[in-house]
C-alpha cells in the first residue's frame, strides 16, 4: 500500500499561478487534499534557469516522498516537470508512458515556437538541453523506453522527427496502445498525463486542445492498463488552464484522472 503524496508545481514558464500554473491551484482546491507546494524562484531569472531550478526543487520533494514510502503524484503547469520527477525516481531501467496531444519532442535547432515546454520529452530522452537536464536528471531515458500516446497535433517537422525516432507511438485515439505497452521493456514506469491528450470535444484543457484524441472513458481505461502491466513509481498530471475550460468539463476530467491514479496507486 502506498499513500499518494500530492506535490504541486503551480508554474507556467517558471512563473507562479498564471496560465497552466493557475490550473494547479484550481485542481488542488477541487481535490481538497493537502499538497507539498514547491516554492517559487526569482521571476527575473531567465526562463530556462528558473524552470530547471523549479524542477530541481521538485526532485527534492519527490525523493522525500519515495523515501517515506509514499507514491509521488505531481500536479504541474508544464510538462517539463518530468525532469524533476524522473530525476528523483531514477531513470535506470525506467519506462515512460506519456499521454499528450503534442509530442513535446522539439529541439532548439528545429523549434519554431520558442516555447521551452515543447522540448520536455526530447530533453528527458537526451536529444535537447543535455547539460541542463543533467543538473536535475542524471541520465536520460532511452527513446525505446517511451510510449507516446494520443499524440496528433503536429507540424510536419514534428511528425518527421517522431518517425525518425525510436519512440513507441500510439497516436490519436490511442491506436495500437496495447501493442506499444507490450513492446515497452521496463518494469518500472513514470506515468505522464497531459490533460490535453483528451479529445477537445470532451473538454478544453488549454488553448492547445485538439480533436482526434481519446474520450475520457478511453483515457481512464488506458491508465488502468498501465497500472495493470507495470509498477508505476510516480505520476503527473499537467497542462490544465482554467481560462480555456469555459464549461468546467476539463476540470471534471482532470478530477476523474487524478482519482483513478490515487485509487490505483494506493
Amino acid at each position: 500500500m502506498r499513500d499518494p503524496q500530492l506535490i504541486a508545481l503551480p508554474y507556467h514558464n517558471g512563473l507562479p499561478d498564471v496560465g497552466m500554473g493557475a490550473g494547479v491551484r484550481a485542481l488542488l482546491a477541487e481535490l481538497g487534499r493537502p499538497a507539498d507546494v514547491v516554492r517559487a524562484v526569482d521571476p527575473g531569472a531567465p526562463e530556462v534557469r528558473r524552470t530547471l531550478e523549479l524542477d530541481r526543487r521538485l526532485a527534492e520533494r519527490v525523493r522525500a516522498a519515495v523515501a517515506a514510502g509514499a507514491f509521488p503524484l505531481v500536479l504541474a503547469g508544464n510538462c517539463n516537470s518530468c525532469l524533476g520527477t524522473v530525476g528523483a525516481v531514477g531513470s535506470a531501467g525506467l519506462g515512460v508512458v506519456w499521454f499528450d496531444a503534442h509530442a513535446d519532442f522539439d529541439t532548439p535547432e528545429d523549434n519554431v515556437s520558442g516555447f521551452f515546454d515543447v522540448m520536455a520529452l526530447s530533453t528527458l530522452t537526451g536529444s535537447a538541453w543535455q547539460a541542463q537536464r543533467a543538473k536535475v536528471c542524471a541520465e536520460p531515458v532511452a527513446e525505446e523506453r517511451v510510449v507516446l500516446a494520443a499524440v496528433r497535433d503536429l507540424e510536419p517537422y514534428q511528425r518527421e522527427r517522431i518517425e525518425r525516432s525510436r519512440l513507441l507511438v500510439a497516436p490519436g485515439r490511442l491506436d495500437g496502445f496495447e501493442a506499444a505497452l507490450e513492446a515497452l521493456e521496463a518494469s518500472r514506469v513514470y506515468l505522464h498525463l497531459d490533460l490535453d491528450a483528451l479529445d477537445a470535444s470532451e473538454g478544453r484543457a488549454n488553448e492547445y486542445a485538439a480533436p482526434g484524441g481519446p474520450s475520457l472513458h478511453a483515457y481512464l481505461a488506458a491508465v488502468d492498463a498501465v497500472f495493470d502491466r507495470f509498477t508505476v513509481v510516480a505520476a503527473a498530471l499537467t497542462a490544465y488552464d482554467p481560462a480555456a475550460d469555459e464549461d468546467g468539463r476539463a476540470r471534471t476530467a482532470a478530477g476523474a484522472l487524478l482519482g483513478r491514479v490515487i485509487e490505483r496507486a494506493a
